[in-house]
This record gives structure tokens, sequence and C-alpha cells, in this order.
């Protein structure tokens, strides 16, 4: 009964996966599309932990801690760049 609750989460954590690439795709401006990208993330990370669930095993661990880290930073760096336009500001003295 575990592993068939497993195996819907996974089939809906896809759908989710394709519905924000979609978004991402088609967002109508740049706030959607950034975060269409933060949510695929997440649903990444929760894809990859149900699978090692199921795999039982815990050899994507790093690889949920790395994206983690990634849709982190990235979420920080758009927003950034929305505020002001700029990423990396060199020119502050």
């Amino acid at each position: 009964m575990f592993e068939v609750i497993m195996i819907v989460a996974l089939l809906v954590l896809s759908v989710s996966l394709m519905l924000c690439i979609a978004r991402a795709l088609m967002g109508p401006t740049l706030s959607d599309r950034i975060v269409a990208l933060d949510s695929f993330g997440l649903n990444l990370i929760g894809f990859i932990s149900i699978f090692m669930i199921l795999q039982n095993t815990e050899a994507y661990a790093e690889v949920v801690l790395v994206l983690g880290i990634l849709a982190f930073v990235g979420s920080v760096a758009l927003a950034k760049f929305l505020e002001r336009g700029v990423v990396i500001d060199r020119d502050s003295h």
C-alpha cells in the first residue's frame, strides 16, 4: 500500500513538473516565470526524495542538497534582478 501511495505521489509530481515547465515557457510576465522555475526546483527535490524512498537508498541525497542550494541561490539572484535590474553590482565604490 505504501508503494502505491508513493507511485501516485510520483505521478502527481510529474504532472506538476510538466505544468511548471509550461508556465515557465508561456508565462506572461517575468515574475510568473521565476515562480514557475522555483516551483520546478522544489517539485524536483520532492520527486527525487520520493524516488530515493522507493529505491531504499541514500544515493541521491547529495543531489537533493545541491538542488536545494541552487534553487535558493537562483531565486535570490532573480529576485534581486527584478528589483534592481542587475544581479552583480560592480559599479559601487
